[in-house]
């Protein structure tokens, strides 16, 4: 894929220090970690997003993001427990348009967290989850 920095990585293009690689992904550190150790799970073939990335290929990263965790435990690298996250889309804060699976060691006080908006200290009404559940349930298919 043009211009995209994942497919240079793992086409050679471009330098990566490397963890793991496989038939369907590559495991690489990433070059702005949140914590020491933080590692990118990176399908080889190209898919921008979620949606055109085949369900074989996700399930796949995520069984080597769970090996990765419990490697970064094992490993010396401070981590007193792990992040598995994913960005979808630019709104989600998406900034390579490659799928990507982080990794990120984490430990008390590493000043890393989420920030929630004040929507979510609102319980919304019951009505309103089984509205948007049947919306959900009725694109599955």
């Amino acid at each position: 894929m043009p211009d995209c920095i994942f497919c240079d990585i793992l086409s050679g293009l471009a330098p990566a220090s490397f963890v793991y690689r496989d038939e369907q992904c590559a495991a690489f550190m990433d070059i702005r970690p949140v914590n020491p150790g933080h590692v990118l799970v990176v399908p080889l073939a190209h898919a921008a997003e979620l949606t055109v990335l085949d369900e074989k290929t996700g399930a796949h990263l995520f069984r080597v993001g769970q090996r990765l965790a419990g490697a970064l435990r094992r490993s010396g690298v401070k981590c007193e427990g792990v992040n598995l996250f994913l960005a979808d889309g630019a709104a989600a804060g998406q900034e390579v348009l490659h799928v990507h699976l982080h990794v990120i060691p984490r430990f008390r006080k590493d000043g890393f967290g989420l920030r929630f908006s004040p929507a979510y200290f609102i319980r919304p009404p019951r009505s309103e989850l089984e509205k948007n559940a049947e919306l959900i349930r009725n694109q599955l298919g």
